[in-house]
């Protein structure tokens, strides 16, 4: 008898042990989901806007374990499966806009013409790798009009030189900081311009290119910083040059390309918010998340890579390319200038307190 009574005494410990770490991972993953929420531009905070697809799937497996041992006449045992809910669904809520499951927000190009298309590829060649190659191949297959790579230094700088005999229009601003850039161009570039808008550090290209057909497209690039304590403790920069950039699309209102290593993931209310500020359209919503990093970790991956575009565009194809070498996956994106796009795409706009929302962070990005 005593023996069983330890035994019962031992198994009822363990299950109390369960519950415990059960309740404890719960409210650290509802943690991880309710600190995004908090406006504030601090380093550890913002990089909870990466990770919804980790959080989401770690919360699922989790709520199957924690109904395993939910006793529901224990209110608190209860309100933390409902917070766990809740925060799931959220998380879920948040990436749903990359899925299949809603209407795409650029529609697909009817019969796009080589005159009015425009190619692209974007590439974060990881400053330390020497794939160069491999790159020039990934270049080969896509036979992009424009290439962009970002985190090029000097020796990128030479490597790439083969491409000029194709590319006879370049901007570059090679740098061993991890923020060069490098841009090569079959379209002839007007006004070609490297940047620094908030920081002397930190680079960004605009120009204008011609189209075939004779069409001129506004494009800005830009590799702002990451929310990682080696580079910006805050994002209070790079939140601010994105929606300064974002601000002067918006007033244009001309056909407009906005591409790069954002150092944000699309579903982030930073990313939403350059969005609404510039009205631009994402070819994502609707087909998929494009995640481009981490090329070397498939259980840590999110989209950092974007192309954002103007309603004057209809979508041709968009893809996320092979692994060769980077920590990033090159994204490669055409396309179609159409007259009726604009009539039929609906773009993305600020309400009122977006808009003083958006003039404080330029505010404060600024300072």
């Amino acid at each position: 008898m005593y023996a069983r009574a330890q035994i019962i005494l031992s198994n009822t410990a363990m299950l109390d042990a369960m519950k415990i770490v059960l309740i404890v991972l719960a409210l650290l993953l509802v943690f991880a989901t309710a600190l995004p929420l908090l406006r504030f531009d601090q380093w550890w905070i913002r990089v909870f806007d990466f990770p919804r697809a980790q959080i989401s799937v770690a919360g699922i497996a989790l709520l199957a374990l924690y109904l395993c041992f939910w006793d529901m006449h224990r209110i608190f045992e209860t309100v933390v499966l409902g917070l766990l809910v809740l925060a799931v669904g959220y998380q879920v809520f948040k990436m749903l806009p990359y899925t299949e499951l809603v209407p795409y927000q650029v529609l697909a190009a009817g019969s796009p013409s080589e005159d009015t298309s425009l190619k692209l590829l974007v590439a974060n060649v990881l400053m330390g790798n020497r794939e160069s190659k491999a790159f020039l191949n990934i270049v080969r297959e896509y036979d992009p009009d424009i290439i962009l790579t970002v985190e090029t230094d000097q020796w990128w700088e030479r490597a790439l030189r083969t491409l000029e005999d194709s590319y006879p229009h370049t901007l570059k601003n090679p740098l061993d900081t991890t923020y060069g850039m490098l841009l090569y161009s079959r379209l002839e570039m007007i006004d070609p311009e490297i940047r620094f808008i908030l920081k002397d550090s930190i680079p960004s290209m605009h120009m204008q290119v011609v189209l075939p057909s004779g069409a001129q497209v506004f494009m800005h690039f830009v590799h702002p910083d990451p929310p990682n304590p080696e580079y910006a403790t805050e994002t209070t920069e790079r939140d601010a040059e994105l929606l300064i950039i974002g601000r002067e699309t918006e007033k244009r209102n001309k056909p407009t390309i906005i591409a790069g290593d954002f150092n944000d993931v699309a579903w982030s209310y930073t990313t939403a918010l350059f969005q609404k500020a510039s009205g631009l359209l994402d070819p994502r919503i609707g087909r998929g998340m494009y995640n481009s990093f981490n090329a070397r970790n498939p259980l840590l991956r999110w989209p950092l890579d974007h192309v954002f575009h103007s309603d004057h565009f209809k979508l041709v194809r968009i893809e996320r390319g092979p692994a060769w070498g980077s920590d990033h996956f090159p994204i490669f994106i055409e396309l179609s200038l159409e007259p009726e796009a604009e009539s039929e795409q609906d773009e993305p706009d600020t309400n009122h307190s977006e808009e003083e929302l958006v003039e404080d962070k330029i505010e404060d990005g600024r300072r």
